[in-house]
């Protein structure tokens, strides 16, 4: 058997009887039965359910007439206190299971004691006083045995709940044992051997449950124990008077320290009695009350007779299981026969302690039900039995596990739970699937917890199982393998509860979109930068409730450069700078995440002054353009500007040119159009025309560049393309013909200078001449289309 149970064995005297056997021998031995209740504030339990006894408990015991075989036997019950503190002779009581009247004990547990324990021994063992003297010379001594008894029974109780379980999956399916053995031994605290699931499904079971003194592992709940059983044996009969039993079952008390407890007990052996260690069994879902003797030496009836020593649980508070959830980031599912995973408590599988255990369900109108619970170590928890309480409930249940620990109420964790009829699957706002690479698609319902199954579907082809995890209380993640996948579109079937009708849902797997490499947005700009690759893919750019809108794309060293500008102009502005993400949108609906920085204000730059110089335009009327406002494309620009603060100029900035809504831009260098008045003001000049080409025309702005810091973008006038007016003729009173080509620059026109009431050119106009109302003044106004807002143009007509 255990090596520890073997250790403990030693205590049976060596040099008196059966040394060598008794080291080696299991507890395969089965001695007399015993039925034992506790009752408590007018409440009986049997023993089984009992894990610690308290002052003033009414503690029965009588032999069990079945399992006697008509022997005769002698029953002492002791109570046992400090190491140094020997019981008072009315602390032992005393039954003879051959005599009707005087074969049951009935006791109070008295104040001070602090363990109980039974003896039993044939009739012509001894007498009362014989067991009373023992004790009395050395309780410290009982004390430890005790205390070990009843933790090496609590063990073997443990080993017993996995053998039983592992002879019954063999038993119903080979094949099932590699499965169910990592749960047993995580749910018992046993030691998993795993090599033996290398073999063949037949001889696994064998394999696992062989070498019985190594399986039982401890966990950290009862490390006191361990600690003062690490001392010299002289030393451990005090030490341990003072410790608390391992209520958990959590160290074993076969391995990790060899209880040395025959060098104790040697000094109280005579050539009368013989004491022998005996184990108390009580199978979980056994006989109520019925407490079953292991020993591992025969019992001797005959001088020296045997005296069988029983511990009994500690008397001390109770001490309810430290339950934890298995996996507290799960949700599990409303339906009979779930599963509640929960570790740290290995008795609760192996022991009754833990009896009319239930789930308390909580409504959505705040009622309360409860949902029975038996503990199943193949399964690491609780599992529900009978049917599901009837609703209202909400989409995600809240459950509290609770029960009685022995005589006490105690409450376990928490759970959530799902209802067995959820669904409404849906992806999560903005989801896109890449062809030719693994996606994580996370989806959102109600069902969280019941998801059984999870498939993706493509065309005809059959579905095939991904993998999937739950994620909060209303989601899980879906593993999509769209490595090998061509652009199109996916169904994914979710699967739950036995019954319920599965969701699909459908998405497009679209071309792996562009790479994103940063967001950039000054402080009190209404415009952003985005870099990376196939940006001319980008359809927009979200940062919150912000949305950004493309404008131009440049590439620079082989990088996409996309500036795009704010909707609301004052929201951009008033970004606050903390840490958040911008969503970027890609053509067909895709999406991707990158970080948004937040750079510093810009220099801000002043504009002095801008000139214009038009060109002679030989055959062409002139058109008068409002002072300052409006420049011909075709004009040569100079302006003046000033750099606020305290930077000051170098000359060897560059001044980046373009029109206000980013489509093209140019770099005005030093020496050629920038030049320096002094170190804080600057005089450009230019061509709209050469500098940005047939498409650089509407509102202008400009910046100052230097080490690739920017200034803040400063507007400049309005760069209109003119149409070529060749003639205008007008008759007194009557109507003016303009005539000429690129009339379709023009888009209204009119007799006053407020255009009140003129005369719209409809688009798409190729036309040379244009019918007009004469003016009064002689004059007529133009409304350019490169400058709507703009004041009117006019030219003088001929008479």
């Amino acid at each position: 058997m255990l090596r520890i149970l073997q250790s403990i064995c030693l205590f049976t005297l060596v040099a008196i009887a059966l040394p060598a056997r008794a080291a080696s021998s299991a507890f395969d031995l089965v001695g007399p039965r015993l039925n034992v209740s506790v009752t408590r504030e007018g409440v009986t339990l049997p023993l089984s359910q009992v894990p610690n006894l308290a002052e003033g408990d009414r503690v029965s015991v009588a032999p069990d007439p079945a399992r006697v075989n008509g022997e005769r036997y002698r029953i002492v019950a002791a109570f046992l206190r400090g190491a140094v503190d020997r019981p008072p002779k009315e602390w032992f009581h005393e039954a003879l299971s051959w005599k009707p009247k005087s074969a049951t004990l009935s006791m109070n547990v008295p104040k001070g004691a602090q363990q109980m324990a039974l003896f039993v021994m044939p009739e012509s063992g001894g007498s009362l006083n014989a067991i009373v003297s023992a004790v009395r010379k050395q309780p410290g001594a009982f004390v430890r045995a005790v205390q070990e008894l009843n933790q090496a029974s609590l063990d073997r109780a443990r080993l017993d709940t996995f053998l039983r379980e592992m002879q019954r999956a063999e038993r119903k399916s080979p094949e099932s044992v590699a499965a169910i053995s990592p749960i047993l031994t995580r749910s018992l605290s046993i030691k998993l051997k795993s090599e033996c699931l290398q073999l063949a499904a037949e001889t696994q079971s064998a394999c696992l449950t062989g070498d019985r003194e190594t399986l039982l592992l401890q966990d950290t709940h009862s490390s006191a124990l361990a600690d003062t059983l690490s001392g010299a044996p002289t030393d451990l009969a005090f030490q341990l008077s003072a410790t608390p039993q391992a209520g958990y079952g959590s160290y074993s008390s076969y391995i990790g320290v060899i209880r040395d407890v025959f060098r104790l007990f040697g000094a109280f052996q005579s050539s009368q009695l013989q004491y022998i260690p005996a184990l108390a069994q009580m199978p979980k879902g056994g006989i109520a009350g019925g407490v079953g003797i292991l020993l591992n030496t025969p019992v001797s009836f005959a001088k020296p007779t045997s005296v069988m020593v029983v511990g009994l649980p500690a008397i001390e508070a109770p001490k309810p299981p430290p339950l934890r959830r298995s996996d507290p980031d799960t949700l599990s599912c409303a339906r009979p026969g779930m599963v509640l995973g929960v570790e740290g408590a290995p008795l609760i599988y192996a022991t009754d302690y833990a009896h009319d255990m239930a789930l308390q369900l909580t409504r959505a109108d705040g009622t309360k039900a409860d949902v029975a619970l038996r503990s199943d170590p193949s399964v690491g928890g609780f599992v529900a039995d009978g049917p599901m309480p009837a609703g209202p409930f909400a989409p995600v249940i809240a459950g509290q596990l609770h029960g009685r620990w022995g005589f006490s109420p105690f409450e376990g964790p928490g759970f959530a739970l799902s209802q067995a009829d959820g669904g409404n699957w849906k992806a999560v706002d903005r989801t896109s699937l890449v062809a030719g690479r693994s996606n994580e698609l996370e989806l959102l319902g109600d069902g969280a917890g019941c998801v059984t199954q999870v498939q993706m579907q493509r065309g005809d082809a059959p579905a095939q199982d991904v993998t999937w995890k739950q994620s909060g209380q209303q989601g899980i993640v879906v593993t999509l393998p769209l490595e090998k996948v061509e652009p199109g579109r996916v169904s994914v079937v979710i699967k739950g509860a036995v019954g319920a009708t599965p969701s699909t849902i459908t998405l497009k797997a679209l071309r792996e979109a562009g790479s994103l490499d940063d967001f950039v947005i000054h402080a009190g700009d209404d415009e952003a930068l985005l870099t990376g690759s196939r940006l001319d893919q980008v359809t927009g750019v979200t940062v919150g409730t912000l949305n950004f809108q493309p404008g131009a794309l440049t590439r620079v060293d082989r990088q996409d450069r996309l500036t795009l500008r704010a909707v609301d102009i004052a929201a951009a502005t008033a970004l606050d700078g903390k840490s958040q993400s911008a969503d970027v949108t890609f053509i067909g609906g895709r999406h991707k995440k990158v970080d948004v920085t937040f750079a510093p204000r810009r220099a801000a730059v002043t504009l002095l002054h801008v000139t214009g110089q038009s060109p002679d335009r030989h055959g062409n009327l002139m058109i008068a353009l409002p002072a300052s406002q409006v420049f011909a494309q075709d004009a040569r620009l100079s302006f003046a500007f000033r750099l606020e603060g305290s930077t000051a100029l170098s000359g060897r900035e560059t001044i980046e040119i373009g029109t206000a809504d980013g489509r093209v831009a140019t770099m005005i260098q030093p020496g050629k159009g920038y030049d320096l008045q002094d170190a804080s003001t600057g005089i450009v000049a230019f061509g709209p025309a050469d500098a940005l080409g047939p498409t650089g025309y509407g509102p202008l702005r400009f910046r100052v560049v230097s080490n690739d810091a920017a200034s803040a973008w400063t507007p400049l006038p309005i760069v209109a393309r003119l149409p070529e007016i060749r003639s205008l003729v007008c008759a007194r009173g009557k109507a003016c013909r303009i005539s000429g080509n690129k009339l379709f620059l023009i888009k209204a026109v009119g007799t006053t200078k407020d255009l009140a009431k003129a005369q719209d050119i409809p688009d798409g106009f190729v036309a040379t001449e244009i019918m007009t109302p004469a003016g009064p003044d002689g004059r007529i106004y133009l409304q350019l289309r490169d400058a709507p807002q703009a004041a009117a143009a006019s030219i003088a007509a001929v008479r």
